[in-house]
C-alpha cells in the first residue's frame, strides 16, 4: 500500500535527488525519497538496539562481577557486533 505525500525539499536536496533520477540510479524522485527513508529507518531501529543493549549491558554489570576495562571493551564490541548483523547492518 501507498501513500501520497506532498513535502519540500531545499534546492540541494532537489538537485541531489533529480541527479539521481537523471543518472538512472533511481526510477523516480518518489524512489529516492522512499530509499531515504527506509536507511533512516534502519539506522533509527541500529541506534535503538544498541541503546537497549548497553542499557541491558550495564545493568547485568551493575547485578554481576566485575570485569576489566579491555574485558569490557571486548564484550561490548561484541554485543554491538551481533546486534548490528541481527539488523542486517555491517558497519
Amino acid at each position: 500500500m501507498t501513500a501520497k505525500s506532498s513535502f519540500s525539499l531545499t534546492d540541494r536536496q532537489n538537485a541531489f535527488a533529480r541527479a539521481l533520477v537523471d543518472s538512472g540510479r533511481y526510477p523516480s524522485m518518489s524512489a529516492v525519497v522512499q530509499q531515504g527513508l527506509e536507511l533512516l529507518r534502519q539506522r533509527t531501529e541500529a541506534e535503538e538496539a544498541d541503546v537497549l543493549a548497553l542499557r541491558d549491558l550495564v545493568e547485568r554489570r551493575r547485578n554481576g562481577r566485575f570485569v576489566s576495562a579491555d574485558d569490557m571493551k571486548d564484550r561490548v564490541a561484541t554485543m554491538l557486533e551481533r546486534k548490528r548483523k541481527e539488523h542486517g547492518l555491517g558497519r
